[in-house]
């Protein structure tokens, strides 16, 4: 534990519970993966329904990779920044879900024959502009971490503030990554809350609720965790 700050037994508590639930939904979605296939709840196996390479569901197969991996390379920085034992733990378990359900969606992509990388003419986050969530491009660039600085979807950070994380230690690095990770997971959660909106695969849409609702428990966890270090989430 870092001498730093001292947070409280409930605040340990706490970040046990919502890492243990975390597991616990990589796991079952996990375990869904292996039964999944692309047709409806109750449908027959023999009548498979294949998503088109500009839909919904693979256009958030496609992004949320993209979005995953980014969360995954954050956590293994902010490992290599500080010894703290909780947010060292949070980074591992972000790590390891997030990479378990980026090898989920792109391994749905190898099922229906699509390719990992968007059509021509679209771009990140078309998908959700094109299957009528409302949201255009210019909405969706309003969001924290999107920019010419290599953000390429909501709350992605840029490479300037990747360089930033890599070069801090200790509490800098702390709250370095808890605030980039917020805004992170704000971005991952519209983009999940899209899917579950407008993708039609049933096994995607509850992998999509179910990143929603975990990524909502590590946001409050990560603005306890902040507010221990004397910070707060970005504006």
């Amino acid at each position: 534990m870092s001498p730093a700050h001292d947070p409280s037994p409930a605040l340990t508590r706490r970040t046990r519970w919502v890492l243990g639930s975390a597991v616990a939904l990589a796991l079952l979605f996990a375990g869904a993966a292996t039964v999944a296939s692309a047709r409806d709840d109750g449908a027959p196996a023999a009548a498979p329904r294949t998503p088109s390479a500009r839909s919904a569901d693979a256009g958030f197969a496609r992004d949320m990779a993209v979005h995953h991996q980014q969360a995954v390379e954050m956590s293994f920085l902010v490992r290599d920044g500080t010894q703290d034992e909780d947010v060292r733990r949070l980074a591992y378990d972000i790590a390891q879900t997030q990479a378990n359900q980026r090898g989920m969606l792109l391994g749905w992509l190898d099922l229906w024959e699509l390719p990992k990388t968007a059509p021509d003419g679209q771009g990140p986050m078309a998908w959700m502009e094109e299957a009528g969530d409302g949201h255009s491009g210019h909405d969706m660039a309003g969001m924290a971490g999107m920019d010419d600085d290599g953000a390429l979807m909501p709350g992605m950070a840029t490479r300037t503030e990747l360089e930033q994380l890599r070069a801090a230690r200790g509490k800098q690095a702390e709250i370095l990554f808890l605030q980039l990770m917020t805004d992170h997971h704000k971005g991952g959660v519209a983009m999940a809350r899209g899917c579950a909106e407008r993708c039609t695969v049933p096994v995607e849409k509850r992998l999509a609720r179910g990143m929603v609702e975990a990524q909502q428990s590590e946001l409050d966890l990560m603005a306890d965790m902040l507010a221990a270090r004397g910070a707060a989430p970005r504006s």
